[in-house]
């Protein structure tokens, strides 16, 4: 037979099976390929060396959460196009990055004034399709009905993830109002105020999803108090399973103290304390 006449054998590769993504109800993580994720935190003690200015974020307002904690909650407990429910919007860290991360958000907010100030955040149109802003007292069941109007509004019976980030305890004056949990008049009430927005956030909360609270303790009258613990065993008493308890340090957010080091140095060498370098990042589930 001619050279020219034989046929190059064909080598046929072996077919390659593409597997579905194995993701849970209430991620997009994709459980086949779970090494590609390597920067979501999995361990219980989270360290950040500042805070995210970027992509619509800034320090402008005293006592808002980082903006990295956010991302690592959002895409370890939502999906795409979820509706993120914050009872304490503040200056809007969880709205900001719901919209960075295509998921969308409700925020309450008590002053109007920071309603007004933190809507001029976002265009006109995200404010219509993606988030909503409420002004009213996160304590009170009222706040129920007006979250579920919007909800209604987006298409949804629930909330898919609930973000507690409350005053802790009176540290921090946040207005004059007397519905403010900063201006408790004692901190027993404040547990009681604080109960209530937990009770309020379950209600809102689809069944099956997930809350995280942060917050951090502090010291008054010369003893240390509990708030973080208090307000997880409140979180229990209104329905919430407890999940974990991420500790994660504060540099970046105490301002203040770094500029004044020596002298909470001293004080502490003084009064027999040890300074906080930590706050909480409490994770729960609504079960039923």
């Amino acid at each position: 037979m001619a050279r020219g006449n034989l046929k190059k054998a064909v080598v046929q590769e072996p077919l390659r099976v593409v597997e579905a993504p194995k993701t849970k109800v209430y991620n997009d993580i994709d459980l086949n390929n779970w090494k590609l994720y390597s920067h979501i935190k999995t361990g219980t003690f989270w360290e950040f060396n500042s805070r995210d200015k970027s992509n619509g974020h800034s320090y402008d307002y005293h006592g808002n959460y980082i903006p990295q904690i956010a991302t690592q909650l959002f895409e370890r407990f939502t999906k795409k196009n979820d509706v993120i429910l914050d009872l304490f919007f503040g200056s809007g860290t969880s709205g900001i990055e719901a919209l960075n991360m295509g998921r969308r958000a409700i925020g309450v907010e008590l002053q109007q004034k920071m309603v007004d100030y933190v809507s001029e955040k976002f265009t006109q149109k995200e404010l219509v399709k993606n988030v909503n802003i409420i002004c009213s007292d996160s304590a009170n069941a009222d706040v129920v009905p007006k979250v579920q109007d919007r909800l209604q509004v987006m298409g949804e019976d629930y909330a898919q993830f609930l973000v507690l980030h409350p005053p802790y305890d009176d540290i921090i004056k946040f207005s004059n109002d007397k519905n403010d949990l900063s201006n408790c008049t004692s901190t027993e009430e404040f547990y009681d105020l604080f109960e209530s927005v937990a009770k309020n956030g379950y209600d809102l909360l689809e069944p099956g999803r997930f809350a995280a609270l942060i917050i951090g303790d502090k010291y008054a009258n010369s003893r240390f108090i509990p708030l973080g613990f208090e307000c997880m065993r409140r979180m229990e008493q209104v329905g919430f399973v407890c999940k974990a308890t991420i500790v994660k340090n504060i540099t970046g957010n105490e301002k203040a103290k770094g500029k004044t080091a020596n002298l909470w140095r001293y004080r502490a060498l003084n009064g027999g304390f040890y300074i906080f370098e930590h706050e909480y990042i409490m994770i729960f589930q609504k079960v039923k």
